[in-house]
C-alpha cells in the first residue's frame, strides 16, 4: 500500500491528470510512432523489397573506400564514417568538422551512395544535415522514425519538445504511482459488470501500472536522447571547453594518442571488419575513420550488443596497421559507470537489446502506454461530466488523434508503395500523411460523434489490408521469393497487417449506436 494525506492524494490526482491532458495528446503523438519505430529496420526491409541478407560489411569493401578517397578532397580526410543504406549497400561520408559564422557546430563533406556493384549510385556534397535526408527506398522508415523523435519540427525545438513531453510522462508515471493506494490490488482489478467509466477506470489503471517500469525507461531514456545535444553539450562545451564544441567531442569521444599528420596508406579495411565481427560476434552497423590516410589514423566500429548482453560494442583499431587496440568505451578512454549507462540508453528506449523478442515486447508496452494516455484522457473528461458541452471539442480532439494519428500513417504507407517506383516517394509519403490528417481533422469536426470512432476504425482496417496487396502489386517481392531469400521479415510484416487490419475492421463493424447514457459518456473503450 501506498500511504499519502488526503490532501496529498488530491494534489496527486490533479498533476497526474494535467499533466496528461496538457501534453496527452503530443504524448500519445511520440509513443504511437515510436512503436513503430522500434520495427524501422524491418519495416524499411519491408516497404522496400530488400532481400539481401548479407551486411555490406561482410563483403569486401577495402576496394570501394580507396577508390572513393582517390577521387575526394584530402582536407575531406579527417573522418570517413562507413554505414549500410538500402538493400545491404554501403554509404560513405568524407568530411571534415567546421564552425559555420552562425556558431553552428557541423560535418561538411562528400557523401557517396553504392549501388550493389560497388558503383556510385548518387554523390551529394554538403552537410550532415543536408545529404542524410531520406531516400526514395527508404522514405517511410525514415518519416516513422523522424516523426518519434522530432515530430518533424526543425532542430532544436523538435528535440526539445519531445523531450518535454518524455518529462511529461515521467511525471505522470510518478504521480500514477502515488496515487495508487493498493497497488498489487489494482494491477489484477478488472470489473466487468461495473458501470462503463468505473470499467474504463479498472482497465486504465490495470494497464498504466503493468507498464509503469517500460514509462520510466521510456520516458527517461527520451528525454535523455532529446536534451542530450540540445542542451547537455551546448553546456558543457560552454563551462569547460570555452564554447568548443570539437573539443568536448575530442575530449569525451575521441581516441587517445599523439597526432602524427605525416601520410600513411590505411591498412585493408577488410581485415579490420572481418576481426571486428569476430571478436564482437556482431556485424558492426557503423565504422568510423579518423585521420584517413595518416599516419595516426584510428578505425572504430560499432556494434550491437552480442548475445546475452546488454551494452554495444565498440572496438578500436590502429588505421595503418589495421591492428586490433582495444575495446572503447562509448564515452571517455576508460571503463566507467557513467559511459555504461550512457551506452545502454539506445538499447533500452528502442527495445533492441534481445532482438526480435525484446522488440515485441516492446511493442506491446508502447501500444499500453498508448492505450493508457488516451483512455486517462477520457477518463478525465467523464469526471467533468457537468460542462461536456464546453468540453466536446476536446474531446472530439481526442478521438481525432487516437484513431486519426494510425489511418494517416496507413495512408502514408500506401502512397510510399504507389510512388516509389516513380522515384518521388520521398515527397508524398509526408505529403499523404499530412493530406489525410486534414480530412480526418475536417470529418471529425463535421460527422456525429457516434459516427466518427467507427468510421475511422473501418478506413484504418481497411488500408491495412489492402497494404499486402499493393506492396505485390507496385512490384514487391512475393512470399516465395523472399523465404528463398532469407528475409522472412517481409511475410511477417504483410500478415501482421492483414491480422491487424481484420481486427480492425472487426472492432468498427460492431460498434453499436450509442444511446445510453452511460455510453454517451466521453469514455469510450478503444482497443
Amino acid at each position: 500500500m501506498i500511504h499519502l494525506k488526503k490532501d496529498q492524494t488530491k494534489l496527486m490526482v490533479a498533476v497526474h491528470g494535467w499533466a496528461g491532458i496538457v501534453l496527452g495528446l503530443l504524448l500519445y503523438a511520440v509513443v504511437f510512432t515510436g512503436m513503430a519505430a522500434v520495427f524501422a529496420e524491418e519495416i524499411g526491409i519491408w516497404s522496400a523489397g530488400h532481400v539481401e541478407s548479407r551486411s555490406a560489411f561482410e563483403r569486401p569493401i577495402d576496394d570501394s573506400v580507396r577508390r572513393l578517397a582517390a577521387q575526394t578532397p584530402a582536407k575531406y580526410y579527417e573522418g570517413v564514417d562507413l554505414f549500410e543504406i538500402g538493400d545491404h549497400n554501403l554509404g560513405a561520408f568524407f568530411h571534415r568538422h567546421e564552425t559555420d559564422p552562425d556558431g553552428t557546430f557541423v560535418s561538411r563533406g562528400v557523401y557517396y551512395q553504392l549501388n550493389d556493384k560497388g558503383e556510385i549510385a548518387n554523390k551529394q556534397f554538403g552537410t550532415g544535415e543536408e545529404v542524410f535526408g531520406p531516400r526514395n527506398d527508404d522514405a517511410l522508415s525514415h518519416f516513422l522514425v523522424d516523426t518519434h523523435v522530432r515530430l518533424h519540427v526543425p532542430d532544436p525545438w523538435g528535440l526539445l519538445l519531445t523531450g518535454i513531453v518524455g518529462l511529461a510522462m515521467l511525471v505522470a508515471a510518478i504521480s500514477g504511482l502515488l496515487i495508487h493506494r493498493h497497488l498489487l490490488k489494482d494491477i489484477f482489478t478488472l470489473r466487468r459488470n461495473a458501470h462503463p467509466v468505473l470499467a474504463d477506470r479498472d482497465r486504465h489503471s490495470v494497464a498504466g501500472s503493468w507498464s509503469l517500469p517500460f514509462a520510466f525507461i521510456l520516458a527517461f531514456t527520451g528525454s535523455f536522447f532529446s536534451f542530450f545535444g540540445t542542451i547537455g553539450v551546448p553546456l558543457v562545451a560552454m563551462a569547460a571547453f570555452g564554447g568548443d564544441v570539437q573539443a568536448l567531442n575530442d575530449t569525451v569521444f575521441g581516441n587517445p594518442g599523439r597526432p602524427d599528420p605525416r601520410p600513411a596508406v590505411i591498412g585493408n579495411l577488410d581485415r579490420i571488419t572481418a576481426d571486428a565481427i569476430a571478436r564482437s560476434r556482431q556485424v558492426p552497423t557503423f565504422v568510423s575513420i579518423e585521420n584517413f590516410g595518416r599516419a595516426d589514423a584510428k578505425v572504430t566500429s560499432f556494434h550491437p550488443a552480442r548475445e546475452g548482453d546488454i551494452e554495444p560494442a565498440t572496438l578500436l583499431y590502429d588505421g595503418t596497421k589495421a591492428q586490433f587496440i582495444q575495446t572503447k568505451p562509448s564515452i571517455g578512454t576508460q571503463p566507467s559507470t557513467g559511459g555504461t549507462l550512457a551506452a545502454i540508453m539506445a538499447p533500452l528506449h528502442f527495445g533492441n537489446f534481445a532482438g526480435m523478442v525484446s522488440k515485441a515486447v516492446w511493442f506491446a508496452l508502447g501500444f499500453a502506454m498508448c492505450y493508457v494516455t488516451i483512455t486517462g484522457m477520457r477518463l478525465w473528461l467523464a469526471r467533468r461530466n457537468e460542462s461536456v458541452r464546453s468540453l466536446e471539442w476536446l474531446s472530439r480532439t481526442v478521438t481525432i488523434v487516437a484513431f486519426g494519428l494510425p489511418l494517416a500513417l496507413c495512408a502514408a504507407a500506401a502512397a510510399f508503395f504507389m510512388t516509389m517506383p516513380m522515384g518521388s516517394a520521398a515527397y508524398w509519403t509526408p505529403a499523404t500523411f499530412l493530406m489525410a490528417s486534414a480530412v480526418v481533422i475536417v470529418a471529425g469536426f463535421s460527422l456525429r460523434s457516434t459516427m466518427l470512432t467507427p468510421l475511422l476504425e473501418l478506413t484504418t482496417g481497411l488500408i491495412m489490408v489492402a497494404l499486402p496487396a499493393l506492396r505485390l502489386l507496385m512490384g514487391g517481392p512475393g512470399w516465395p521469393g523472399v523465404i528463398e531469400a532469407g528475409q522472412p521479415i517481409i511475410a511477417a510484416v504483410d500478415l501482421a497487417f492483414l491480422v491487424g487490419g481484420i481486427c480492425m475492421i472487426r472492432q468498427g463493424a460492431k460498434a453499436r449506436p450509442v444511446g445510453t447514457a452511460a455510453a454517451s459518456s466521453p469514455v469510450v473503450a478503444t482497443a
